[in-house]
């Protein structure tokens, strides 16, 4: 399948056919309802790094100078658990459909954020309150491991033809948009709450929140259509088709577009969370005398990088995926020294929303159309494996620890060291946009007949 890995950065068929009024209508339903799980799911990931600083002394113990290093670990490490999740859910979606995983993954979801929001602190049960955090934690990097493959995954199948970028962007809207409820949570409790209200109960009510409208999303999930063929389940389940969401079958056969999905995503990821956590929580720091003007701040810029990401999917449908990619990957290299050395010293609202949109505008040419540039390298019966198993990976590595080497290294001085780090693995990755990716070429999704959302009905 080398062919179709590299023919993965572009809008796929020379004149594609116009998608009937029905099937569009079909397809934004649709793009809603998987979406608006996504959404929830990634305001319980970050609500954890919004409220951490309010949260830290309920589990570990105030006198501990490293007790933020600790809570940016737990962060962390529950990166670990991602390639665990991307795979199992990855084989379930492709197997039973991607419906039946990614409803699964919120519920798991729910559960956790619940657990939290309920766990007693560290002076009511010592150091048990840290492991239940943890192991909470862990729980729900195996479930968001599990839902950005099969999220991407459905967006991308639910799509019409010809709009496959702009409807596969909600992807990340939603993901955004969780970060911008984490931060509009946070400003609606800065509004009516102490400082010591928010960390004695405050933070509670945040996971609390999370928890509840995850159960309300999984009625909403189970109302989704089933994006994989009744033909290709019912082959699953009755054992003649053995090789769908096989990892034997991902690596042996689709190994290269694995390597591809696993390179594209390194700069990508290290970037999104080096400018999306890490340029959040410096605006928190450099303002945190000033009332809530760092969360003002915060939230009007993720809300920019929300709406920038639909304009990315549809420039994406016009010219390609491979020209949003380089400008992100040249943007990227370029902007990286410039946004971690000068965001921390602004004095300004102006001149830190300037640095941190202008990253973001960066930044959208990679998360606009992440999602399909991946779901365009592999065949439907491995897809949810390859996409998820390939982030996941690149996430663990490169994504997630990004603000616990960030931290590390602020601490020891060494932010010179951070910056050259983040702009070598985005360089890495620009290498791959460039010479690997072709442009407007056709991918796996345009060749693969009898999509779903032709044949499927809603049971």
């Amino acid at each position: 399948m080398a062919n179709e890995a590299t023919s993965t950065a572009g809008s796929a068929r020379p004149s594609p056919p116009v998608s009937s009024p029905a099937a569009t209508r079909r397809a934004v339903l649709n793009t809603l309802r998987g979406s608006s799980g996504n959404l929830v799911e990634w305001y319980d990931v970050y609500v954890y790094t919004v409220f951490a600083t309010y949260f830290e002394n309920q589990f570990f113990d105030s006198a501990e100078k490293n007790s933020t290093l600790y809570v940016y670990a737990i962060f962390a490490v529950t990166f670990l658990m991602r390639p665990v999740g991307s795979w199992f859910f990855g084989r379930y979606a492709d197997r039973n459909g991607r419906r039946a995983a990614l409803t699964f993954s919120v519920s798991l979801m729910a559960a956790c954020s619940l657990v939290i929001a309920f766990t007693p602190g560290r002076e009511s049960i010592g150091v048990w309150a840290a492991v239940i955090l943890v192991l909470s934690r862990l729980v729900q990097g195996f479930a968001t491991g599990g839902e950005y493959g099969a999220s991407a995954t459905y967006m991308s199948e639910a799509a019409t033809r010809e709009r496959r970028g702009f409807f596969s962007s909600f992807q990340y809207v939603t993901l955004i948009g969780g970060h911008v409820l984490a931060q509009v949570t946070l400003l609606l409790m800065q509004t009516f709450l102490e400082r010591e209200q928010i960390e004695d109960f405050g933070w509670r009510i945040a996971f609390f929140i999370g928890g509840v409208a995850a159960v309300v999303v999984f009625w909403l999930r189970r109302s989704m259509d089933e994006s994989l063929t009744k033909d290709q389940l019912d082959a699953v389940r009755s054992g003649a088709d053995k090789s769908s969401g096989s990892l034997k079958e991902l690596v042996r056969n689709h190994g290269r577009a694995l390597l591809i999905c696993f390179l594209v995503t390194a700069g990508g990821t290290i970037a999104f969370y080096t400018y999306s956590v890490n340029a959040p929580s410096m605006i928190k720091t450099a303002y945190e005398d000033r009332g809530m003007t760092g969360t003002w701040i915060n939230l009007f810029s993720l809300i920019f990088l929300m709406l920038l990401q639909p304009i990315g999917g549809l420039i994406s449908d016009k010219v390609g995926r491979k020209p949003l990619l380089i400008f992100f990957g040249i943007g990227g290299v370029l902007y990286t020294y410039v946004l971690i050395t000068y965001l921390p010293t602004a004095t300004s609202v102006a001149q830190s929303l300037a640095l941190v949109c202008v990253g973001y505008v960066i930044l959208t040419g990679y998360t606009s159309i992440n999602a399909i540039v991946k779901a365009e390298l592999f065949p439907s019966h491995v897809r949810a494996l390859g996409v998820g198993l390939g982030y996941a990976l690149a996430n663990s590595a490169f994504g997630g620890t990004a603000p616990l080497i960030y931290q590390a290294a602020k601490n020891g001085g060494h932010v010179g060291w951070f910056i050259l780090y983040v702009t070598i693995v985005i360089a890495i990755s620009l290498l791959v946009y460039i010479f690997v990716l072709r442009n407007k070429a056709e991918t796996v999704l345009d060749r693969e007949q009898g999509r779903a959302f032709e044949q499927s009905t809603t049971p």
